[in-house]
């Protein structure tokens, strides 16, 4: 998937650890560990807003886009 997700390294940069943003934000933490591993089709912009409020950030800083070839494809599944 060319979406990549990089909220494990703005857990690490801000010393947050996994349960206490899962409990801030109001998700399990099993799923926000399926969210960290981008196992993922989609996410809420509510929850994005909340992870982004509780660790400062910008959603930029939490995803990432990586061109692929799957991507000229026009498939929407992968």
């Amino acid at each position: 998937m060319p979406i990549v997700v990089n909220l494990d390294v703005m857990l690490a940069r801000r010393k947050v650890k996994s349960y206490e943003l899962a409990k801030a934000v109001g998700i399990t933490e099993s799923n926000l560990s399926l969210l960290k591993s981008g196992k993922v089709k989609g996410v809420r912009f509510s929850t994005l807003a909340a992870i982004c409020r509780y660790l400062e950030c910008e959603p930029g800083d939490l995803l990432g886009y990586v061109s692929s070839d799957a991507d000229l494809s026009g498939s929407a599944e992968e």
